[in-house]
């Protein structure tokens, strides 16, 4: 019972330099949708007998790939207490996912909502809609099953995330720059779980499978749009998109990856391990790593220049294209000096397609 294989779940990754080649891509995805697609409640196997949710089954260990499950203090504590932390990291994941998808949902319906008759986009943000509902739902099954008391995001932060439905009447480039900040994070956790071989729990399992698989589409679609859109926007705009992003990544990503504060209270976890756990070298490379396809996107996109290289470093997820890989940071970076060509390019592109 392990779920969709993530065999299913590579992005597509294409030259979009002109609208047909933008308009193929979207139409593939939607496609996909169609022909692979899962059910909350159907697809996951809830009331099988092994996918029963027990905090004390060792199943719910965190795997040595996770920050806190590499301390001395965490292998220290019994099973049982493992198990449950464990657990409650898990629980806390979705409701922090469930969270992003009901912003990302309330954007996407205000960005759907402008497009013309025709767009191809709006067929696509209705299938991402959808697929965003069943992970909702799969997600606070999960936690209600798992009788632990999950806050999710800290009340500051959620007041603030609710802007982040407006801000398609803004910039629909910084909203999807948003999207992928939620996604990117907790994709690379996922797969890097995986692929560890750690021995996950049935149902978590199943669920993760599920989401890499949808996510890879939706992942897909943020970054064409990207790639086909920043190019054409106004020099200015793009400067001011350019300095944002990195604020944005940086905080998402943290959001993503950090403890969750009522667990550390609830188990007394002392807080040199917490500053052990997530504030070390390795944990710190962790944030730098989990978006470093969003980094790579950004230099092609031409959102990095000097100023904005300055905040990508104040916020701790700037790497130097070039810098040696580790077997966490697997994907190569372009060279930044190619941005502004890049740029260049795109915008020149922009301006024959409106001449046509």
């Amino acid at each position: 019972m392990t779920g969709p294989s993530t065999g299913l779940s590579e992005e597509l990754r294409e030259k979009v330099s002109d609208r047909a080649s933008y308009v193929s891509v979207i139409d593939r995805l939607s496609k996909a949708s169609v022909d692979k697609h899962w059910d909350a409640y159907a697809d996951v196997p809830w009331d099988d007998p092994d996918c029963q949710v027990d905090p004390k089954d060792p199943r719910w260990v965190l795997p040595p790939t996770d920050q806190l499950g590499a301390t001395e203090w965490y292998r220290s504590q019994p099973v049982e207490v493992r198990a449950e932390i464990g657990l409650w990291r898990m629980a806390t994941a979705m409701k922090i996912g469930l969270q992003f998808e009901n912003l990302l949902q309330r954007g996407l319906l205000t960005y759907a909502y402008k497009l013309r008759n025709g767009s191809p986009e709006y067929r696509y943000a209705m299938h991402e809609l959808v697929e965003e509902g069943h992970h909702s739902m799969m997600f606070q099954e999960f936690v209600n099953r798992s009788g632990l008391p999950i806050r999710g995001m800290p009340k500051s932060l959620d007041l603030l995330a609710q802007i982040v439905p407006w801000v398609p009447r803004l910039s629909t480039e910084m909203f999807f720059i948003f999207v992928l900040g939620g996604e990117d994070p907790i994709d690379y956790v996922q797969r890097k779980t995986l692929k560890s071989g750690h021995k996950m729990h049935p149902l978590a399992e199943t669920i993760v499978r599920i989401h890499i698989a949808e996510e890879a589409r939706h992942i897909s679609f943020a970054r064409h749009y990207l790639k086909h859109r920043v190019p054409r926007m106004n020099p200015v705009r793009r400067k001011v998109l350019g300095l944002l992003t990195p604020g944005v990544l940086g905080i998402m990503a943290r959001i993503m990856l950090s403890p969750p504060g009522p667990m550390v209270r609830h188990y007394g976890i002392p807080k040199d391990v917490v500053r052990e756990a997530y504030q070390s070298p390795p944990a710190r490379a962790q944030i730098r790593d989990c978006v470093g396809k969003l980094r790579e996107l950004a230099i092609e996109l031409g959102l990095v220049g000097p100023v904005s290289k300055r905040l990508w470093r104040a916020n701790g997820i700037w790497d130097e294209p070039g810098a040696g890989r580790t077997a966490d940071r697997p994907h190569a970076r372009p060279r930044a000096s190619s941005s502004a060509a890049t740029a260049a390019a795109g915008a020149k592109a922009g301006r024959r397609e409106e001449a046509k």
